[in-house]
């Protein structure tokens, strides 16, 4: 499959650039970005066009962060703070999803939505429930996206009616999950997910450990998000500096997902950058939550892997457009409260976080440099604008605005059409 795109293209080089080229052609072939060109060349005149010119074509949006079963409460007592949030509004919720249809019927709507939002690529929790999660990923197969998902372990410090009662248990429910997730996905694949290191104990986290080693897999969890959370985590890892440490000793942040890092500290973040860590901002979740706000643009200084998050439903909505704005607002109120220099974030920061940067996790995805995977989103004007509009300026229009100004005209993922 080879063909042209013919249109306006925004994608980043870098965390300082977003490269714009108004009314040109990105070269796709077998599902990679072969180029760009600014006209068309002689030599491909006789591809296929996709005519899209005059709209906007940008990298998919990458959601490193969200958890699928809580899209059904989502916007829902979002005045409580992470801890209590949890015990009153996610367990109860997350028990329900050992009834395969009651799972079914709310994950339908979660990835029905999920496509027609500008996402291309996330990394997902399930529940603890095996046949729930092994569910979600034949509909996320289906779908055509590119994700990644985690049926969640959790052996302590859990209520009886949503726990795996000892590390046994729960390891022996993840193998058997790993077992019976078809052998011909190729666009779900499989995460380890300890749920965080209050509900996980020593042994589970160690068992984890040598699993991600001996299967190659990836892992994603929580990290340094609320106060408490990390005040109890010290009171149940006493031999540790910091939270980071915890899944460390067991091997667990290598090609790893750490989300939110909101009160993370310099021992820490050394540790997740000699790790090869992705640190995952949820600005909309770190606010709602009361859990504060992450020193993003530090970590970017310091040469950290970041990327952006919804955090469903801590966030209350799917969009990325949203996280990149909400994460450029939340770091200008840092800077602003806490008196910092230059902790603000801007707008090529933040839109490099959820393309390129996070693409990373992964592979080459996220831009339209040579050799990136082909995801890429069309957005159409919904009405002609009476001032004229440099292509950054519509970029960031359409970033803030959304549906109110632009709509979504067509979605790809590996150069695949799947809206």
């Amino acid at each position: 499959m080879e063909y042209l795109v013919h249109g306006d293209l925004c994608y980043s080089t870098g965390a300082e650039h977003i490269e714009t080229k108004e009314n040109a052609y990105l070269h796709v072939k077998d599902g990679k970005c072969l180029a760009v060109y600014e006209s068309l060349p002689s030599n491909c005149s006789a591809l296929e066009i996709k005519d899209y010119r005059g709209k906007l074509v940008l990298p998919g949006m990458v959601d490193l962060h969200l958890h699928a079963p809580q899209y059904a409460y989502r916007g829902t007592k979002m005045d409580l703070p992470l801890l209590d949030w949890l015990n009153i509004n996610t367990f109860p919720e997350e028990a329900k999803y050992r009834d395969t249809d009651y799972a079914r019927a709310a994950y339908r709507n979660f990835v029905e939505d999920l496509k027609e939002s500008p996402t291309t690529r996330a990394v997902i929790f399930g529940t603890l429930h095996k046949d729930a999660t092994l569910c979600l990923m034949e509909l996320l197969e289906e779908s055509g996206l590119e994700t990644m998902v985690g049926k969640v372990n959790m052996d302590r410090n859990s209520p009886d009616y949503l726990t795996e009662h000892s590390a046994e248990e729960s390891l022996k429910n993840t193998r058997e999950w790993l077992e019976e997730i078809p052998k011909n996905y190729r666009h779900c694949r499989p995460i380890l997910t300890p749920r965080f290191t209050p509900t996980c104990s020593d042994e589970l986290l160690l068992g984890l450990g040598k699993m991600m080693e001996e299967k190659g897999i990836p892992l994603q969890s929580h990290l340094s998000e609320n106060k408490a959370e990390i005040a109890w985590v010290s009171e149940l890892c006493p031999g540790t500096r910091n939270y980071g440490e915890s899944y460390d000793r067991y091997g667990l942040l290598n090609h790893t997902v750490m989300a939110h890092c909101v009160h993370t500290g310099e021992e820490e973040l050394k540790l997740l950058i000699q790790r090869g860590c992705f640190i995952c901002h949820c600005p909309q979740s770190n606010t709602n939550l009361q859990s504060g706000v992450s020193p993003v643009k530090h970590f970017l200084k310091k040469g950290a892997k970041l990327s952006l998050g919804t955090d469903v439903a801590g966030g209350a909505n799917l969009s990325m457009f949203r996280a990149i704005t909400d994460a450029i607002r939340a770091s200008k109120l840092r800077n602003c409260l806490l008196e910092e220099h230059d902790s603000a974030l801007n707008l090529e920061e933040a839109f490099y976080m959820a393309t390129l940067s996070g693409g990373a996790f992964f592979g080459k995805v996220g831009s339209f440099m040579p050799d990136y995977e082909a995801d890429f989103l069309v957005f159409s004007r919904k009405r002609q604008s009476v001032r004229e509009e440099s292509l950054l300026e519509r970029l960031e229009m359409l970033l803030y605005t959304e549906k109110e100004l632009f709509e979504m005209e067509a979605k790809y993922v590996q150069g695949r059409k799947i809206l």
